[in-house]
């Protein structure tokens, strides 16, 4: 694997061996008073963020830090992208000044593709010529990180197979690239996962992915899915009215407590951040045992530990 960039097309041996060194880079660094692992020591990973991030751009520092890797963090707003420069040009700087990996996050679906495509024809790493480039959410496409930490986060509390696990991904859809690297990769692991949206909040294309569509809420939290995936409202890529009213949506489609009370005992509910209480999920469901939103955000830690052991340490998932 030279890259990460979709889940799309990723191999269940793939996945899984990512996730279970994720679980391994996790019991390494319990009980240490030190969290530092010397694995990429004299590695260099840059973050390349022309989107605001707390929880992914955070995540993937502290990851490199705890294996001794430079981090190096560079945003649009702090750099020659204000001075006209362009992707390629600002890839290829990076690159030429000693990134071993470039993790990119951008408004426009594809870009990381384009970095990876254009760096792998030049080679620029001081170490061996290669620079990985991991895709940390382009546009309304992917984000395939935040799928193997909700992936990871599933194993911990439903156990290490999710073959036949029932999981539902409610909300945004259509502007959610959580919703479609979570839909591949779940499948992939054997997972049957349902998106619950309204017909207005469904991509073009959905009925090719590997789910089944239902807009009624309700009706199929009664058939007791193991696990709620709650997605964030995008309203900066909402240009018109997608639905009536935040009231309207927060009653059709918001998790609240009666309908939590509904789930399995052993359902778990996922949101992958920022979440907008009172609408998209209920504070009390948030904030319940049952939610594993804390969780996500420390497996999001080890995961992109795995992911970037992987890339930059000769470590073939394949």
């Amino acid at each position: 694997m030279r890259h990460l960039l979709s889940t799309e097309g990723l191999r269940r041996e793939q996945a899984e061996a990512l996730l279970d060194t994720a679980a391994s880079m996790e019991q390494a660094l319990t009980g240490r008073a030190v969290r530092k692992l010397p694995t990429l020591r004299g590695r260099t990973v840059v973050t390349l963020f022309y989107e605001n991030s707390t929880r992914t751009r955070v995540s993937f520092e502290v990851a490199g830090k705890w294996m001794s890797a430079d981090t190096i963090n560079v945003s649009a707003s702090g750099s020659s992208v204000g001075k006209g420069e362009s992707l390629r040009d600002t890839a290829s700087t990076l690159a030429a000044a000693g990134a071993d990996a470039i993790v990119v996050r951008h408004p426009a679906s594809g870009a990381p593709h384009r970095i990876a495509g254009w760096l792998d024809r030049v080679g620029h790493s001081h170490t061996d010529g290669h620079v990985a480039v991991v895709n940390a959410g382009d546009g309304t496409h992917e984000h395939p990180t935040q799928a193997l930490l909700d992936a990871a986060t599933l194993r911990k509390r439903l156990g290490t197979d999710l073959t036949g696990r029932r999981v539902a991904v409610v909300g945004d859809v259509l502007h959610s690239r959580v919703a479609r690297s979570n839909a591949h990769l779940l499948a992939t692991l054997g997972a049957e996962v349902t998106l619950v949206a309204p017909p207005t909040l469904l991509p073009a294309g959905v009925d090719a992915w590997p789910v089944t569509v239902t807009h009624d809420l309700d009706a199929h939290l009664a058939t007791g899915p193991d696990a709620v995936m709650m997605l964030r409202v995008q309203a900066e890529r909402m240009h018109g009215g997608f639905f009536p009213s935040a009231r309207e949506y927060a009653v059709r489609f918001g998790l609240n407590q009666r309908r939590a009370d509904t789930l399995p005992d052993h359902a778990v509910v996922l949101h992958p951040g920022p979440a907008v209480r009172g609408m998209e999920i209920a504070s009390s469901v948030a904030d319940s045992d049952r939610a594993a939103i804390g969780e996500q955000v420390t497996a999001g830690v080890h995961v992109r530990m795995a992911v970037l052991y992987h890339l930059l340490a000769g470590e073939d998932v394949a």
